[in-house]
């Protein structure tokens, strides 16, 4: 799923095409099949006021909680966050560009200026990988420093 549709408060959407494509998707998979969704925005309310959710993500959570494993991956924010609600569990990653601050701490999101040195420490990637069986995907964040 990709959530780079905005509307004007600057909060990600998915629109009814792509929650239509996922509720049919899903329907005929058994409640005991892992679910994993790729999305930019976060599909959880990590800081609204900035524009890091997906106003109807809900809708696209509601076609997921019947699932026994579902993990939400994005981006967007570039911060290193997880969540845990019901059987979706939400990760965010860093980012191979440029670091964003901390939800609430600047006046608004953007690229920090930041020296040289500190750059690698505060970019990074995040591995996910899947055993078959009954275990959770592996999210292993690291920097490029």
């Amino acid at each position: 799923m990709n959530v780079l549709k905005y509307k004007g408060e600057g909060m990600g959407s998915l629109g009814d095409e792509q929650l239509e494509w996922l509720e049919k998707d899903v329907a005929p998979l058994s409640s005991s099949t892992p679910i994993v969704v790729f999305s930019h925005v976060p599909l959880w309310a990590v800081y609204p006021q900035w524009g890091w959710t997906t106003e109807d993500s809900e809708r696209a959570l509601a076609s997921l909680r019947r699932f026994g494993s579902t993990t939400v991956l994005n981006g967007h924010i570039h911060q290193v966050l997880r969540k845990v609600e019901g059987n979706i569990s939400f990760h965010t990653a860093m980012s191979t560009a440029f670091p964003q601050p901390a939800p609430g701490s600047a006046p608004a999101p953007g690229p920090m200026k930041i020296p040289e040195e500190q750059a690698r420490r505060m970019i990074g990637v995040t591995d996910v990988a899947y055993v078959p069986g009954k275990h959770p995907l592996a999210v292993v964040d690291s920097t490029l420093g």
